[in-house]
């Protein structure tokens, strides 16, 4: 007498075991077979490509009015380039002026005092001042912090960090 109600007819086996014959018949034996495939006129030789269409009405009036223009030599090729690359350069400069406008005023507050480093950190905190009305520090402040936080964790049973600024006992 056994514990199981009915023994399986294929046996449990820790790993799967390749069996040719399946318990689902195939589905294509029993379907009554489909019509034939009609008749084509289909040519072998003949390529869609080859085939004229028919031109966009819009497309061919903006091509007679604004026709294409001559392809750029050397120096107009020359000009583009200086072009995109100016203007790529003031973007990046506009975005940094906004979203990392106190590197003007942490430079100029390294400098040895002059009418220009005065100058520069009036002008750089009247500008960071503007822009923290609108919030436009707070992603550089988020990620500032999350740097220091990162900087001064520790292990455990490990020193604290040193206060920034100080160097080591014995170091000089």
């Amino acid at each position: 007498m056994n514990d199981e109600r009915d023994p399986p007819e294929i046996p449990l086996e820790p790993f799967p075991v390749h069996r040719p014959e399946s318990p689902f018949p195939p589905l294509y034996e029993s379907l009554p077979p489909g019509p034939a495939d009609p008749p084509s006129d289909w040519i072998q030789s003949a390529d869609a490509h080859d085939l004229p269409t028919r031109e966009n009405r819009l497309a061919a009036l903006g091509r007679f009015a604004f026709p294409p223009a001559p392809p750029l030599d050397d120096e107009g090729v020359a000009a583009r380039d200086r072009r995109w690359t100016s203007r790529t350069i003031v973007v990046v400069a506009a975005f940094l002026l906004v979203f990392n406008a106190v590197s003007p005023l942490n430079w100029s507050r390294q400098q040895p005092p002059s009418w220009l480093q005065g100058t520069v950190q009036q002008l750089s905190g009247v500008w960071v001042g503007q822009l923290a009305v609108f919030g436009v520090d707070m992603p550089r402040q988020g990620a500032r912090e999350a740097w220091m936080a990162a900087r001064d964790a520790r292990f455990i049973g490990q020193e604290p960090a040193a206060a920034a600024g100080s160097t080591a006992a014995g170091v000089s």
